[in-house]
């Protein structure tokens, strides 16, 4: 028998995607602006960045992402891909050792189809996983429980960043 996971929180965020569309990418918005902590990138590379999702699966939920607009990864440089690779992997560190979890997922939705909220900027998700992290508040009390804010994991972040590696502005 078909089993179905009903996400009811999830319409806030895709009813502000969709309303924020006409206003264009909120991605590239958030790259060009020069105040990083007031969007939580906490983490620039050359050509991409690392940013808190403001809508968190779970606790330290982040984004890398190419600074250039692109929807696709097979349309992403080399070079590109490459420097994704390497901000995954200061992210993933970064949590890691700051907030101690168990596991990840990371993982692309590429198209509205997929799953991706905002298709026309490819971004990868990072996800940390703890023992027990989900359990039955999102189906019974239609919440999911976040035990710390997205300023506080920002600051953890940051302060974690050492002084001559930071790139992230504001």
């Amino acid at each position: 028998m078909m089993q179905r996971l009903w996400a009811p929180w999830r319409e806030k965020y895709i009813t502000k995607v969709i309303k924020d569309q006409h206003k264009g990418c909120v991605f590239c918005r958030m790259v060009k602006s020069k105040a990083d902590a007031k969007n939580y990138i906490f983490l620039r590379g050359k050509l991409t960045f690392a940013v808190l999702n403001i809508y968190p699966y779970s606790n330290g939920h982040c984004l890398v992402l190419p600074i250039r607009h692109v929807n696709d990864v097979s349309k992403m440089t080399k070079a590109e891909l490459a420097d994704m690779m390497d901000v995954l992997i200061q992210t993933k560190n970064l949590l890691k050792n700051n907030l101690s979890p168990h596991g990840f997922n990371v993982g692309l939705n590429l198209g509205r189809l997929a799953g991706a909220g905002i298709p026309g900027h490819v971004h990868m998700h990072v996800v940390p996983r703890w023992k027990g992290d989900h359990n039955f508040m999102p189906v019974i009390g239609h919440s999911r429980v976040m035990s710390q804010s997205l300023k506080l994991i920002y600051k953890l972040l940051t302060h974690a960043i050492p002084p001559r590696h930071r790139r992230a502005r504001g």
